[in-house]
């Protein structure tokens, strides 16, 4: 497994696991153990995605030494702000069943995201998290943070698949040594990705799948990615991308894919901000 090494030093494995819409205790629990059986250290959790528990009890019953576990989870919009952020941060990690975190993402670059970065700044500082950083931070909303904090994110998590490559993003991380970290690198499944003829194409050449051409893809980006299955064998299959390289050419033809924009989800909407304001994960 290849790692990125983080601004601070840290070391950050270049593909994980996440649990997005895995909200069934059971399901989550079990596809955490298989995911860390197959060999995978960085689980990607989050407060708003309903299974802190879960993560916590499959990486418990895994026996896996703790420092060998890259463990990341997210602060939600409802939470936001300095106070709320530091009881928030308390509260998953007693779920998780942990002394500290790896990685603590700000979730929405929304509400007093100024706040909950202070606070996170604190948290890191006190060595109750080895790395922070944010999610969903578009070059705007990235810069002015880098520009502004004390502490620069180490990590921004955004959507990048092929048909969002965000090549202009990607170079504004660069510039504030910030490390990419994709969420949906698969594209959800949508916009045909598995069926695509540029990429099957390419996945038979290789001898690979069009999920593992496209993992491998953007980690010779230099994007970490946390890929989501609840199904074993694709769980497994997921990381079976560091055997091969793709070619200058075949990265030139996934590059023609891009479609500029996301087909999951708007971020620069107004109804998108009232839609995520509106998601509240607890009373």
């Amino acid at each position: 497994m290849e790692t990125r090494k983080l601004r601070n030093g840290v070391e950050m494995p270049m593909e994980g696991f996440g649990v997005f819409q895995v909200p069934e205790a059971e399901v989550c629990e079990q596809a955490v153990r298989d995911a860390l059986a197959a060999g995978y250290r960085l689980i990607d959790t989050a407060a708003a995605y309903f299974n802190e528990e879960a993560v916590g009890a499959a990486i418990k019953k895994s026996g896996i030494p703790r420092k060998e576990l890259f463990i990341t989870t997210k602060l939600w919009i409802q939470d936001a702000g300095y106070e709320n952020a530091k009881k928030a941060f308390q509260t998953s990690l007693d779920k998780l069943g942990l002394d500290y975190l790896d990685l603590y993402l700000i979730h929405q670059p929304m509400n007093d995201y100024y706040g909950s970065w202070r606070a996170l700044e604190e948290l890191y500082e006190e060595g109750k998290i080895r790395a922070i950083g944010v999610c969903n931070f578009y070059p705007e909303r990235l810069a002015d943070l880098c520009v502004n904090a004390r502490i620069k994110p180490m990590v921004n998590q955004v959507e990048l698949h092929p048909f969002f490559q965000q090549t202009e993003a990607l170079e504004n991380m660069k510039e504030f040594g910030v490390v990419p970290e994709a969420w949906g690198p698969l594209a959800e499944g949508k916009h045909g990705i598995f069926t695509n003829e540029i990429l099957t194409s390419i996945a038979q050449k290789y001898g690979k799948t069009v999920a593992q051409v496209v993992l491998r893809w953007n980690t010779q980006r230099g994007v970490v990615i946390i890929p989501k299955s609840i199904h074993k064998e694709r769980i497994e299959e997921n990381l079976q991308i560091w055997d091969f390289s793709l070619s200058e050419e075949d990265m030139a033809a996934i590059s023609s894919l891009d479609l500029g924009h996301s087909e999951i989800i708007d971020h620069s909407a107004a109804e998108t901000a009232k839609w995520l304001n509106g998601w509240k994960i607890h009373e």
